[in-house]
């Protein structure tokens, strides 16, 4: 018999051409849950040197591939198995279409021959995918992945980021090419995404910005995680210090500049948006964050100037003045404006002083209520040590995630942002289940940092399983885990409500009191403590964060400590 070996040219999968495209375009890290008809493409993708994190479960995996969108300004990969994996994977797309961050949910689907029979998993993913998804895209042919791959990680970055969809049928998955013919499509990917051009119009929104700003009497600067993500911290800074105007930040916009400076107006919320008479908002939406830019919060006479990626949400919001263009690019050019007739507020000016003296009041009212060590612990004497332990850390400033109801909301006034992109929380969404899936981007996406999560019991819940996964890739994640019995705290019912036949059940609010969290973890091998007093919890802190391995701190919290909180509750 003839030896054909030597003249059949080698030949490669859909699974490898996949692998392939995304390792040309830059891909470095994916993640997801394997299994028919996709645990070969990780496999490949890993062995061309993409770093595959397998998860449990895909919504904390497509929470990981948002996240490493923001943190990175790349899109993150969320891999899927069709049907109920894709269904699943959507936790994480509509995450990142909610927060405006890059991302790419790639799902195996049934084989094409067999759509409308019933088959395995079989479901119209295209369809299913298609509120959350900026553009999806379903490779028909083998030859259509490459082109596929660029186009859904072009337009996850181009003009407002958000998701993307890439649906790969089985069949796909499993046709085969010949090496030299997929090397050559690879090769000549299109790539589409091309750099905005500066409009010319942008010159005089430019100039009028600037001169509100000059003419202002209580000028405001507001930014928000839009502006992270846009990398504008260094023009913020210089747009702050050569004008003194205050700044606040939203939730995840601490640490563009620091929560230190001393113009920052977060102590001083209230007055600054209550009082200001022009505002300059930059990559944060005037939603419900910000009380939708109305009184009786905002002055009714307030002007904004609006800076936003997207012309769609200036058009929605209708502010006195809308600049669509990136944030550090806008600021660039405002800078350049300011410089050739600069203006500056200085700090003898009334609104600045007044501004810095409601802050410094506030936080020493703050100050005064976190000096005393509250045992059984409350939120604020634990919050109090965490804040402590992470700005003793040397080097660079730990990544903070932040998931919980009172948990969240205590955290955003006590923990201190210094640096940007340093805090993660439930974000515009209010969406609870994120925490480690968070934690694991931030460690992936930026390893010489520390992660520390501060989260409610009820939101270490939803992805608790996943410590086995901070422990199978040792990533230095500290897990804190306030632990007051239940979402809110315990048993929060009044007699009329303990009624019916059911009334010996526990409350809807009530999990098992003093739950060993920190054992959870030990299962794999992680270390977890559990501490109910002041010295307890800086030893721990103290141990797990000088050893910078997998770790749960299981805080018992007084059940009674909490109140119900759906948004944020800003008492400044």
């Amino acid at each position: 018999m003839a030896d054909n070996s030597a003249t059949t040219p080698p030949s490669i999968d859909g699974n490898v051409l996949v692998a392939k495209s995304l390792s040309h375009l830059g891909v470095t890290h994916m993640f997801g849950v394997v299994g028919i008809p996709v645990t070969s493409l990780a496999s490949r993708a890993m062995a061309l040197g993409i770093r595959f994190i397998a998860f449990h479960n895909e919504q904390s995996a497509g929470y990981a591939a948002s996240a490493y969108g923001y943190l990175t300004g790349k899109p993150g990969i969320l891999l899927t198995v069709s049907g109920p994996g894709c269904v699943h994977g959507l936790a994480g797309l509509s995450n990142a279409w909610a927060n405006t961050w890059p991302m790419v949910m790639i799902s195996g689907s049934c084989d094409q021959r067999d759509v409308g029979r019933g088959d395995f998993q079989e479901l119209d993913q295209i369809e299913a995918v298609k509120a959350f998804s900026k553009l999806s895209e379903k490779a028909k042919d083998v030859r259509e992945i490459p082109n596929c791959v660029s186009r859904v990680l072009d337009r996850a970055v181009s003009g407002r980021p958000g998701g993307c969809y890439l649906d790969i049928p089985t069949d796909v998955l499993r046709q085969k090419i010949s090496e030299s013919e997929a090397d050559k499509l690879v090769d000549e990917i299109v790539k589409s995404l091309k750099q905005e051009p500066i409009r010319e119009s942008l010159r005089s929104e430019i100039e009028s910005a600037v001169s509100l700003l000059r003419k202002a009497e209580r000028p405001l600067i507001v930014f928000g995680k839009g502006a992270a993500y846009s990398r504008a911290e260094d023009e913020l800074k210089k747009l702050v210090e050569i004008t003194g105007i205050p700044f606040l930040p939203t939730p995840m916009g601490k640490g563009l500049l620091p929560d230190t400076h001393e113009l920052s107006a977060t102590a001083a919320r209230s007055l600054a948006i209550g009082k200001c008479d022009v505002a300059l908002v930059v990559g944060a939406r005037l939603n419900w964050l910000l009380h939708f830019g109305e009184s009786p919060k905002w002055d009714k006479d307030v002007k904004f100037i609006l800076v936003d990626v997207s012309e769609e949400e200036i058009q929605l919001r209708k502010p006195h003045l809308g600049i669509v263009g990136d944030a550090r690019t806008v600021i660039g050019l405002l800078n350049k404006e300011i410089k050739d007739d600069p203006f500056c507020l200085g700090k003898s000016n009334s609104w600045v002083e007044s501004i810095s003296k409601k802050a410094k009041e506030n936080g020493e009212k703050m100050e005064a209520q976190l000096a005393k060590d509250v045992v059984p612990f409350n939120f604020l004497t634990p919050m109090r040590i965490i804040r402590d332990a992470i700005l003793a850390v040397e080097g660079p400033s730990p990544v903070v995630v932040s998931e919980g109801a009172n948990t969240m909301d205590v955290g955003r006034s006590v923990l201190v942002q210094k640096e940007p992109r340093t805090r993660l929380d439930a974000g515009t969404w209010g969406t609870m289940g994120v925490g480690l899936g968070y934690c694991i981007a931030a460690a992936v996406a930026s390893p010489d940092r520390l992660v520390v999560a501060v989260e409610g019991d009820s939101g270490f819940g939803f992805s608790a399983m996943e410590v086995e996964t901070l422990v199978r890739y040792n990533l230095p994640v500290v897990i804190i885990v306030f632990n007051n019995g239940g979402v809110y705290g315990g048993d929060r019912r009044g007699p009329e409500e303990i009624s019916g036949p059911h009334k010996e059940d526990p409350a809807p609010t009530s999990f098992v009191p003093n739950a060993g969290y920190h054992k959870l973890i030990e299962a794999f091998g992680g270390k977890g403590y559990i501490v109910e007093t002041p010295d307890e919890l800086k030893s721990s802190l103290a141990e797990s964060f000088a050893a910078r391995k997998p770790a749960v701190v299981n805080v018992i919290i007084d059940p009674f400590a909490g109140a119900e909180s759906g948004r944020l509750q800003h008492k400044n």
